[in-house]
């Protein structure tokens, strides 16, 4: 090992040790039951556990009115959280890889939020994988990647909440990571299939890795018979779950979303919410409460962090506008950068983004956690343009070159202070 990789993995374990401490106090200080969904989740695993059998959904385990009561009374010991299973129609991995948890603590919501920490861990570890494929050898955004994703406030939030989006993720980036290092099809195939037991959000990455397949065999780098071992192993291990759905909601409901629709009666709908509002105004909630939550709205996106603190990310997400435009206007970019791997980012972006909006034309789901599947790519924003503007400095005042090459290391502990400062300044006194 190199110099320069014992430092990115000493840089990367440092992280990860004050990411499992900030997120264990994120695990213990949050109340029960205050991050979103949270009690269905725990019910589909106290399911599996108790009977040994997948949950089924059906008509009333979603019941808006009593969520509502839940919500605003703080989740009171007087009302049981056992009615809410309408998250009984998600894919069965996660839930069945954290059953032993269940059992062996006796049910504890504590130990299945730090199961789901310690997946989190392993999401910070792989982004880092697959940022230093994209940037080979340029350590501070590989450290700075990985900082962005373990002290998002919103993802630490998430992180340590009982939630399949975190297993999810894991998927995710390990595929990406894979195809940009253009790997041998199967084993790509192989985490798009745990991708398709784990969560929907997350499907994109068999488009993501089709088209990448596609465009090899048009480069000649592997024979038209090699995409059968991608789509063999991703399809044998989504059939089960596929077929088990159709024999139990019936044609053509494989994923369970169509019966999930007709259960979540009085979920808002766009098209009720656009009556009510009209275009302009509903749009701009859309914009605005995707931004916020996807920075930090904790609870039940009842609880943002302040207005002072959006503004600030607004005026830092600007000049990460910027910071880019100058990386790519004046061609900062290091020559050893692979621009495949950068299509293959900007294409995941677009395509979790198109996702998340197909979603919000029949529910309203303005929540910026939604976006996470493509949480790496949208890091690379913050980070890439942080590089812009060392690139342009350096490019300006040479003299203090090791300076500016270092500057995108200065996110770290920038992200490692919101995430301190969301937890004791807005989570905690919100339910004190």
């Amino acid at each position: 090992m190199n110099k320069s990789s014992s430092t990115n993995v000493i840089g990367v374990g440092l992280i990860l040790s004050v990411y499992l401490t900030i997120g264990s106090l994120y695990a213990i200080n949050t109340p029960e039951w205050q991050a979103p969904d949270e009690p269905a989740h725990y019910n589909y695993v106290k399911h599996i556990a108790k009977t040994g059998k997948l949950p089924v959904l059906k008509i009333g385990d979603y019941d808006q009115g009593y969520i509502s009561k839940l919500t605003k009374r703080g989740f009171p010991s007087d009302m049981t959280i056992d009615l809410l299973r309408y998250e009984a129609h998600q894919p069965p991995l996660y839930y069945l890889l954290a059953t032993p948890v269940f059992v062996v603590f006796d049910g504890s919501l504590l130990a299945l939020r730090l199961f789901s920490l310690v997946l989190g861990g392993c999401v910070i570890v792989l982004s880092g994988m697959a940022t230093n494929v994209i940037f080979p050898g340029n350590l501070p955004v590989t450290l700075s990647v990985s900082g962005f994703v373990a002290f998002l406030p919103q993802h630490v939030a998430v992180m340590s909440s009982v939630n399949n989006d975190s297993m999810a993720e894991v998927w995710m980036i390990l595929g990406l990571w894979l195809i940009m290092r253009r790997t041998t099809p199967w084993v790509i195939g192989l985490v798009v299939g745990l991708a398709f037991l784990t969560k929907v959000t997350v499907y994109v990455l068999a488009v993501v890795s089709t088209v990448a397949a596609v465009h090899r065999v048009q480069r000649g780098e592997m024979r038209l018979s090699s995409l059968l071992q991608l789509f063999v192993p991703a399809i044998f291990m989504g059939t089960a779950w596929w077929l088990r759905n159709v024999l139990v909601y019936g044609w053509p409901d494989l994923l369970g979303l169509i019966n999930h629709s007709e259960v979540v009666v009085g979920q808002p709908r766009t098209l009720e919410w656009l009556d009510k509002f009209g275009v302009l105004e509903f749009s701009w909630r859309f914009m605005t409460t995707t931004f916020n939550s996807f920075w930090g709205q904790f609870g039940w996106m009842a609880v943002p962090m302040g207005s002072v603190v959006f503004r600030l990310l607004t005026v830092l997400s600007l000049m990460m506008v910027i910071g880019n435009y100058l990386l790519f206007r004046f061609r900062f970019l290091n020559s050893s950068v692979d621009i495949r791997n950068i299509v293959v980012v900007v294409f995941t972006l677009a395509t979790v983004i198109l996702q998340y909006i197909w979603y919000n034309m029949e529910f309203v789901q303005h929540q910026g956690r939604y976006l996470f599947p493509a949480l790496v790519p949208l890091a690379l924003f913050y980070v890439v343009g942080i590089f812009g503007w060392a690139q342009y400095f350096e490019n300006c005042w040479p003299k203090h070159k090791h300076i500016w090459h270092w500057l995108p290391v200065v996110l770290i502990p920038t992200m490692v202070i919101l995430s301190v400062h969301a937890l004791y300044y807005t989570i905690i006194p919100a339910f004190a």
